[in-house]
């Protein structure tokens, strides 16, 4: 099923279920990725991923395109989100066991490369919580500044300048590595 994503989930609230399953084939995979980088375990990202949709679904009635589907989409994730953080503090998912993915045999590049990932990976776990929550929803959900304040509920200018700081600061610790 072709289609934009609100004309697919106003589709969907009227009763077409293959609507849906478009979303859904659309979205997981980058939804899953910006829960997993915000939370600590695996089980806790499934699960908060699957509440996410479960709300989605709850919601179909009462939708109305104000804003792009992603854009309300992340919001739904970044309330819950915050929502978890609050009852478990603020960390991401420990990276000391990646596999970097690649085709390069060579031992000494892969080494290199595991290192850049694992020092991306402590500087993006550093960041402040609203930093790296804007990173994370303009590299993983493709979102702009003004998608960004309206997802998060802050101003245009505070996502803005979040997500530079945090540009920044992953740049000097990756550069400085």
């Amino acid at each position: 099923m072709e289609g934009a994503d609100e004309e697919l989930m106003l589709a969907y609230r009227d009763g077409n279920a293959g609507a849906f399953q478009t979303l859904y084939g659309r979205h997981r995979t980058r939804l899953y990725r910006f829960v997993l980088r915000s939370v600590e375990e695996r089980g806790a990202a499934e699960e908060l991923f699957q509440d996410v949709w479960l709300r989605v679904i709850e919601a179909r009635n009462r939708y109305a395109p104000r804003a792009r589907f992603t854009t309300w989409l992340y919001s739904i994730a970044h309330n819950r989100l915050v929502d978890h953080w609050r009852r478990k503090g603020l960390a991401l998912v420990d990276l000391e066991n990646v596999e970097v993915e690649g085709n390069n045999p060579d031992p000494a590049r892969h080494a290199e490369a595991r290192q850049n990932l694992l020092r991306f990976a402590r500087a993006l776990e550093a960041l402040p919580p609203a930093q790296r929550e804007a990173f994370l929803l303009h590299e993983e959900a493709g979102m702009s500044v003004p998608e960004i304040a309206q997802a998060t509920g802050a101003g245009e200018e505070a996502a803005k300048s979040r997500l530079r700081y945090a540009i920044a600061k992953l740049r000097t610790a990756v550069d400085d590595g």
